[in-house]
């Protein structure tokens, strides 16, 4: 596996903004943050293409505005 420098600095920023909706959700007690957070920080690890790390972040904030939009 090649690390990229683009792969490295989008990893770093996507999971900079997961471990703030982290810390964010469990000081609040906000469930929907929280598990967004913790998602946004473990998946990066696994995606190896630049691609489908923009597309998958971009899925999972879409998804953490749509349940924070319903009202949880």
């Amino acid at each position: 596996m090649s690390f990229s420098p683009t792969w490295l600095f989008l990893s770093l920023i996507i999971s900079g903004v997961g471990l703030a909706l982290f810390i964010y959700g469990k000081k609040q007690g906000r469930i929907p943050q929280l598990v967004a957070g913790l998602v946004l920080m473990v998946y990066t690890y696994v995606v190896t293409s630049t691609l489908w790390m923009l597309v998958i972040a971009a899925l999972i904030l879409v998804g953490l505005w749509w349940v924070v939009r319903l009202g949880w």
